[in-house]
């Protein structure tokens, strides 16, 4: 089948066009015109999201879970289109966006399971002791309650599972809070595709229309206008850390401040202790080097970080790294823009003192080879550049002297989605001296394995301390992520007859 999209904006159930356009610029085929998102489309979305939220703010959670389904089941009845269009505009293989359409689904299924167990709510019941000395306690119940509309920014890097109906807007609509999403330029047909499916959900679940709103494209003042937006309670957003850091000082400087949830990137780093280093390493430098360059390294979670000891083993294992690199064939990257960013991100290395070429390519246009450089860790501390997330196939191995110089530079990482330990039985004194700084850098830390591949579950943290995300409190996937949208609210001498459903 071949897909057509309008270019249009939806906005409280009407598809909205003209004014100014944009060319998609997809990685094959051919471009569509879209319509430009503007700040009074924004003003429309969010009065119209408020206006929604008193009715689907107070909805039951099994009215709530079926409309999460029945957006999977909409977004399923146009599985072919969605990947067709997908792969089209981001340059992602078939079996990729299939995968990604399944965990959109997978995720939406998930937080209708959710709320439906109720768990999520967090009641607590203080009994009234009219009787206690020398005050009496009134009774006191508290539950979790919606915060009201939340501003959703698609992701580059997953047109699906981070973006029009990926897990922020997930989580929000599971939490009973109406959603107004910016839609990413990247792959606007991919979300005019998915807002048509939860268009038809809202109809086919008979709910307000303010419940859900699509901008397309937009200048910066769209963007700026939405999270400053006096209806808007909170912001969620996947992006780079300069983007992510200046809407989240827009959100502070707001007369009301709201909490901004950005999920901002992490080099990921990965440490190798010794006797896993001379057990295994053939092993998992092959493993580094293909989740290293999976999906041309366009993950928030790529390891882009290997430390080790150094030594005879450590070259050993940079030269089973390059060999493994130099079999990857050039990958198309998402956007034109992203590439650009990678071939600047590798100049940061080039010619410098710091670091020493291993493997060094050249990636024309969109496409991206993998690189490989190494330091040491003295020079990795002092040059905060080769900290600084490279969106793309790109490693950096730093060797250590000693395991004391390995606690130190790990003391010296900024905060960081993932930290993962590759160790072996007689590793394991190093891993604990290693263990509690490590939780203290990042969101999740792994044991064996490579942090690209986030499962979407009740225990994951997809988040972590600055830069990695804005609040480190929070999760972007997994059921906890519903929090973010959810504030405790205390009822003191209600009345039965007056409290929520849930409490009553």
């Amino acid at each position: 089948m071949t897909f057509k999209p309008h270019g249009k904006h939806l906005i409280a159930g009407e598809w909205v066009g003209g004014g100014a356009t944009f060319r998609s610029e997809p990685a094959t085929g051919d471009a569509h015109e879209f319509s430009v998102g503007t700040v009074d489309l924004v003003n429309r979305a969010c009065e119209a999201a408020e206006d929604a939220f008193w009715s689907y703010g107070y909805s039951s959670r099994e009215d709530r879970a079926k409309f999460l389904e029945t957006i999977a089941d909409e977004i399923e009845a146009r599985a072919e289109a969605i990947t067709e269009v997908g792969s089209a505009e981001s340059g992602l293989p078939t079996a990729r966006l299939q995968g990604e359409r399944g965990r959109t689904t997978g995720q939406l299924r998930l937080f209708a399971s959710h709320i439906r167990a109720g768990d999520y709510l967090d009641r607590r019941h203080d009994k009234a002791l009219p009787d206690r000395q020398p005050l009496p306690r009134p009774e006191i119940r508290m539950i979790q309650r919606p915060i009201g509309p939340v501003a959703v920014f698609g992701a580059s890097n997953f047109p699906l599972a981070f973006s029009t109906a990926g897990g922020d807007t997930a989580s929000a609509l599971a939490a009973g809070c109406p959603v107004v999403v910016k839609g990413h330029s990247a792959h606007p047909g991919t979300a005019e595709i998915v807002a048509e499916a939860i268009h038809a959900a809202i109809a086919a679940c008979g709910l307000h229309p303010g419940v859900f709103s699509l901008i397309q494209g937009g200048r910066r003042d769209v963007g700026t206008a939405l999270v400053q937006h006096p209806l808007i309670k909170a912001v969620g957003f996947t992006g780079s850390l300069g983007g992510g850091r200046a809407l989240f000082d827009l959100c502070a400087q707001r007369p009301e401040p709201i909490p901004f949830f950005g999920e901002l990137g992490s080099v990921n780093p990965n440490f190798l202790l010794p006797q896993a280093l001379a057990n295994r390493g053939e092993a998992i430098a092959n493993g580094w080097a293909g989740s290293l360059t999976m999906g041309a390294g366009q993950f928030c979670t790529n390891p882009g970080i290997m430390v080790l000891p150094d030594g005879p083993e450590a070259d050993a294992f940079v030269a089973t790294t390059k060999a493994a690199l130099e079999k990857i064939a050039p990958q198309t990257m998402l956007t034109d823009g992203i590439a650009k960013a990678y071939r600047d991100g590798q100049s940061r290395f080039q010619g410098r003192n710091a670091v020493a070429p291993v493997l060094e390519t050249e990636s024309p246009g969109r496409t991206a080879n993998p690189n490989l450089y190494e330091t040491t860790a003295s020079a990795y501390l002092q040059d905060h550049a080769l900290g600084e997330e490279v969106f793309g196939p790109l490693g950096l191995v730093v060797r250590v002297s000693d395991p004391a110089e390995m606690v130190s530079l790990a003391k010296g990482f900024e905060g960081q989605l993932t930290a993962t330990l590759h160790m072996d039985d007689g590793d394991a004194d190093l891993a604990r001296s290693l263990l509690p700084v490590l939780e203290r850098k990042a969101g999740r830390v792994l044991a064996n394995g490579f942090s690209t591949g986030v499962e979407v579950s009740e225990a994951m943290v997809h988040g972590g301390p600055y830069p990695a995300s804005t609040n480190f409190g929070a999760t972007s996937v997994g059921t906890m992520a519903i929090r973010r949208f959810l504030r405790p609210v205390a009822y003191q001498n209600l009345p039965d007859a007056i409290l929520p459903a849930d409490l009553a």
